[in-house]
């Protein structure tokens, strides 16, 4: 059953659907009056829902029934990831949402080759942001991730206390053979707590932002023996968090 992130709830048992999910529910999947799909407030309340009305500006869809799915990680998982080259950070993005991240921060890297450009900002947080949607409704999320605007390395250490946990992935530390940190602070970690992931871009991180993340707070970790790819790393981390929370559980 198709599945809706949805701004407006008219009541307790109507939604309204306009703008692309109109589009897409009229012209892609070409539903009728009748049909019925997943609608998604903003709180992260399920229901089934029928369609009622289809307008030019918009749809209605009535609640039948109210869904009791828990589809959410336990904890909060914020990927930061350093601006890597091509698609990588759509990648990310769309791979991760399916993982359960429940935010995303692109940063820029002493190492990114990349380069943000203001002019072009709002267009890619867009596209970013609907990637994530997309993969939100694909895989039964009930919570819409959400895409940060690119942002200085000085910006993320900032914005940094407000996390409960920090750790940095950083390939140093699995040549020399750690692989204590990671796992221990997951099982510190607690139902509803936060946890953010720094992950360096093509090349890692600089030793100068090494030092600048342990002297605000972070720690840092190995993912095992292999050195990872800057896309492969964060979704490894999402797996491991997974396994850790819902399938040892």
């Amino acid at each position: 059953m198709q599945r809706y992130f949805v701004k407006n709830r008219a009541s307790e048992d109507r939604f309204f659907i306009d703008e692309e999910d109109r589009h897409h529910i009229v012209k892609v999947m070409r539903m009728e009056l009748g049909d019925q799909i997943i609608c998604v407030d903003p709180d992260g309340k399920q229901a089934i829902c029928r369609l009622a009305e289809i307008t030019d500006e918009r749809v209605a869809a009535d609640v039948v029934q109210w869904k009791e799915e828990v589809s959410e990680l336990p904890i909060s998982v914020t990927i930061a990831s350093g601006l890597p080259k091509g698609d990588k950070l759509e990648w990310i993005i769309q791979k991760g949402t399916e993982l359960g991240a429940h935010q995303f921060i692109p940063f820029t890297a002493v190492r990114s080759v990349v380069k943000w450009d203001e002019k072009k900002a709002a267009k890619k947080i867009d596209r970013w942001q609907k990637i994530a949607k997309e993969a939100a409704e694909q895989s039964h999320r009930a919570m819409l991730p959400e895409v940060e605007r690119a942002m200085s390395f000085k910006e993320l250490l900032a914005k940094s206390n407000e996390f409960d946990y920090k750790l940095a992935a950083y390939e140093e530390e699995s040549r020399n053979g750690e692989t204590s940190v990671f796992s221990a602070v997951l099982k510190q970690l607690k139902p509803g707590e936060s946890l953010l992931l720094v992950f360096g871009p093509e090349g890692g991180l600089s030793d100068e932002e090494v030092q600048q993340l342990k002297l605000n707070g972070f720690d840092l970790c190995g993912l095992g023996p292999r050195i990872l790819r800057t896309e492969t790393a964060p979704l490894y981390s999402l797996a491991a968090i997974s396994y850790h929370f819902e399938l040892l559980r």
